[in-house]
């Protein structure tokens, strides 16, 4: 097995070396399992303090097995020292990043377990104190609404996409680590506005449509900037992705299409359903109303 120390050192990739190079590094498996702990003990203490049976779902659980996982495949599997030598897979270890790990650890309540899992007295007062700052108060309320979020994710995503930070990031272990916790906090917050939000279904929903429509474009426009581009875009892969059978415009071409066309496609469903859904709501409210309205007041009753 490889063990990296910092994002990709010494000698490149070879493609007979690919399911040998896991990334046992400790610095990374430490916190993973340390949020794993955390997150079972958590959700332990929601179960016992709910009541036996309540407080806690399978659907949680699965959805934080599946961000587990998903971390793993990301960070840990040779899918992360091919990043190295690939841009199109470092593009993939992106969207894993942004499409399957941050909304399951938003599904499934991290950021509660995390509460719970402190000792009884410390949850309470940090709730608390949370609750009553009204500095925090106002950034949260700041920061969670759809625009901010959006504009969040859509730096993060862009910036970090820019040739000087991206080849940073690839010769730099602690930017790199950065790069990779920008795009899981910004996802995660994205994804909080989409499914967390506490404003009423007709309006949620009703909002929901354009952030992701908006979110379709930006991240459109930027795959196909990657994909009918004339030149490569960083001079870090120029000679490392030869031995896998492309060039190094043909490897940013393959990572544009699959931030076009894969990742396009889960905003374009989500989009198509959230409309759906905000119809299907809007028609159910109306009829409601109409009931609410064809009821006898009571003095037409008298």
């Amino acid at each position: 097995m490889s063990w990296h120390v910092f994002a990709h050192p010494g000698q490149p990739l070879a493609p007979h070396d690919l399911w040998t190079a896991w990334n046992i590094d400790l610095t990374l498996l430490i916190p993973l399992a340390l949020a794993a702990w955390v997150y079972l003990w958590g959700m332990r203490n929601v179960w016992q303090r709910a009541g036996v049976g309540r407080g806690i779902s399978v659907q949680r659980g699965l959805c934080f097995l599946g961000a587990s996982l998903a971390l793993v495949v990301a960070l840990v599997s040779p899918l992360d020292a091919l990043s190295g030598v690939l841009f199109s897979a470092h593009m993939v270890q992106h969207l894993i990043l942004i499409l399957v790990a941050a909304p399951l650890l938003v599904l499934c309540d991290f950021p509660l377990a995390l509460l719970w899992a402190l000792p009884r007295r410390w949850a309470q007062v940090l709730g608390h104190r949370l609750h009553e700052s009204r500095i925090l108060f106002r950034a949260w309320q700041l920061i969670s609404n759809s625009i901010s979020a959006w504009l969040l994710f859509t730096i993060a995503v862009w910036g970090w996409h820019a040739p000087p930070l991206f080849e940073a990031a690839l010769r730099d272990e602690r930017i790199h680590a950065l790069e990779h916790l920008t795009f899981l906090g910004t996802a995660m917050l994205f994804w909080w506005v989409l499914f967390k939000h506490s404003s009423p279904n007709y309006v949620r929903y009703g909002i929901a449509i354009p952030y992701l429509f908006a979110t379709v474009l930006q991240s459109g426009i930027l795959g196909a900037l990657m994909t009918f581009t004339l030149r490569p875009w960083y001079l870090y892969y120029a000679a490392l992705a030869i031995p896998w059978g492309l060039t190094p415009l043909e490897d940013q071409q393959l990572a544009g299409l699959i931030m076009w066309m894969p990742g396009g496609l889960v905003f374009t469903v989500l989009t198509i359903g959230y409309f759906a859904a905000w119809f299907r709501v809007l028609e159910q409210r109306s009829l409601r109303l109409q009931r609410r309205d064809a009821l006898p007041t009571r003095q037409e009753l008298e």
